[in-house]
């Protein structure tokens, strides 16, 4: 008869919570238990780099509204992720890390290190399991902290403890998932309801902003009534794009990423009804976007200051669905002036970005490339944006509902696409993911292409390859400096995916798409990666506003 360890306990806490998938890099202080959760049915994702363990748990935690879970070892292990921490902090991503600790009966050990200060630097929190017998409690409460606070847990458990013959009782306590309060929707009180029908009652012209609170509150179609009875248009922010792709009066994404239409829009604007957001500062674009409207604030945790900004005039605090709905019901139907058939086709035809560029002979265009991924790409697949410069262009592919685009850009690291898509990949392992990434940020975990051909993951990767490091030699150039540092050359991703044993085609011909699209889809396994030489001529709306405006000189007014 096998003797039971105390991690084979840690194991059944953590199948107590349902866990059915895990992204890991296994070392000494994590390997058995990790070992023993894929005995025990856990379909385990073993990746290259323990931030890219972090980084695929947030987007699987994000595909499937579940806590994501991810195991690292301890010491360099654990370092290595505390740049996706903050990132799932802020994006409020439920997540479970087993990460291991040092072992508590050595005198000495190289990987050891204060681990709870570097974890809880980032916003995350830290317990130390260091009782073997509160140890299933201990995993129970890190998967209840996670669910009720929206943000990652970290578990350091000494592997020598983790190693040592359980003797301690059997019986593991009630998951989270049936002690976690199940509260119902909070509404409106009747005069915020009343307030608010006043400020839509005196606006002439009302933009609905709706955040990814509105989706996940199923607050769209009152969004959507509310907008069409005010005369008003549609917008979302940057993680919400999609929810109303097919609405001819949405104006797309609402922040630095705004089509010039919506840029134009905003600006005449009188009235912003922001629902489920948090009014971020790139989301009013700084304050520039429309900064002549009030804002009114529909959320069930209105805020006075929101990322250093006083974002709105006033609050109505309530679940988005049910303030949107005592809303609506408040306010008057009003003719349509501003909804024309007329603004419905600039919406429509008119490119996000109208600045034209000649771009030099065998290089793309970045907006034609998605223009043409647009058009070959089928709907049903999953797209997953990731940052930097390429991200404004990939934005804007307007047929693309929200159920179907993952994007998370909270703060701001390059380098986390190839993990969100095989969160993603995890999740849905019967789709076909696209990721969308520049060469700069592939380049910065390129090992996983291994990770995602072991896994045979169903994943074409789409990269803009300008040679460099968008923003950065568009900045420095503005800035009169050399570029220098920022530049370095095409490399060949088409090459190197052969070289991971994957299909790689460098796409010379925007025309060639179609064909291309079509024979991956007759295909079983669909990874590819997509080399897309681009234009570092192309600049996005975003680094021409704020680096190639003309500047003031000191003093002047």
């Amino acid at each position: 008869m096998r003797v039971r360890k105390t991690y084979d306990i840690l194991v059944n806490a953590f199948l107590r919570e349902k866990v059915s998938t895990c992204f890991a890099l296994l070392g000494d202080a994590n390997m058995h238990w990790a070992t023993r959760l894929a005995e025990r049915g856990t379909k385990m994702v073993y990746v290259r780099h323990e931030h890219c363990a972090v980084a695929a748990a947030m987007a699987f935690a994000r595909a499937t509204g579940d806590v994501g879970v991810a195991t690292v070892t301890c010491g360099p292990g654990l370092t290595q992720i505390t740049t996706a921490l903050p990132a799932a902090v802020r994006a409020r991503i439920p997540l479970v890390i087993f990460a291991g600790e040092a072992p508590l009966k050595a005198n000495w050990y190289n990987q050891e290190i204060d681990q709870a200060p570097f974890v809880k630097a980032t916003g995350a929190a830290y317990h130390q399991l260091h009782l073997r017998s509160r140890m299933p409690v201990q995993v129970r409460d890190a998967f209840l902290q996670s669910r009720q606070e929206q943000r990652p847990v970290v578990l350091g458990v000494p592997f020598d403890l983790q190693e040592a013959e359980w003797d301690g009782p059997t019986d593991l306590p009630s998951p989270s998932y049936e002690i976690i309060p199940r509260l119902n929707p909070i509404p409106p009180h009747p005069h915020d309801v009343a307030r608010a029908a006043e400020m839509v009652a005196d606006a002439d012209r009302i933009i609905v902003m709706a955040g990814r609170g509105a989706h996940v509150a199923g607050a769209g179609e009152a969004c959507r009534a509310l907008a069409a009875r005010c005369d008003g248009l549609l917008a979302t922010t940057l993680l919400a794009r999609g929810l109303f792709h097919d609405d001819p009066f949405c104006l797309g994404v609402a922040g630095g990423f705004s089509t010039d239409v919506a840029r134009e829009c905003f600006g005449e604007a009188d009235l912003i009804i922001a629902v489920g957001t948090i009014l971020a500062h790139h989301n009013a674009d700084g304050g520039k976007l429309f900064d002549k409207a009030r804002v009114l604030q529909i959320d069930i945790e209105p805020r006075g200051v929101s990322q250093g900004r006083i974002a709105a005039h006033a609050h109505l605090r309530a679940d988005a669905r049910l303030g949107m709905e005592a809303l609506l019901s408040a306010v008057a139907a009003r003719p349509a002036r501003w909804r024309s058939e007329a603004l419905s086709r600039r919406i429509r035809d008119t490119p996000p970005d109208g600045a034209r560029v000649p771009v030099e002979p065998g290089l793309h265009d970045p907006r034609d490339v998605v223009s043409a991924l647009e058009a070959a790409l089928p709907r049903d697949w999953e797209m997953v944006n990731s940052s930097g410069h390429c991200s404004y262009y990939f934005t804007h592919m307007p047929s693309r509902p929200i159920e179907h685009f993952l994007t998370i850009r909270e703060f701001g690291a390059i380098g986390n696409g190839i993990s969100f898509a095989m969160g993603v990949a995890a999740a849905r392992p019967d789709s076909t993911v696209v990721l969308f990434d520049g060469d700069g940020s592939l380049m910065m975990h390129v090992q996983e292409l291994e990770t995602i051909r072991r896994h045979g993951m169903n994943i074409v990767i789409c990269v803009m390859n300008d040679g460099a490091y968008g923003s950065e030699i568009h900045k420095l150039q503005a800035d009169g400096l050399s570029d220098s540092g920022a530049v370095f050359g095409r490399t060949d991703f088409a090459a190197v995916a052969r070289g991971f044993g994957l299909r790689g085609v460098r796409i010379a011909d925007l025309g060639d798409l179609p064909r291309l699209v079509a024979e991956l889809s007759e295909e079983e396994r669909r990874t590819c990666v997509l080399d897309f030489p681009v234009s570092t001529k192309v600049v996005s709306p975003v680094i021409r506003r704020s680096h190639l405006q003309p500047r003031k000189a000191v003093g002047e007014p």
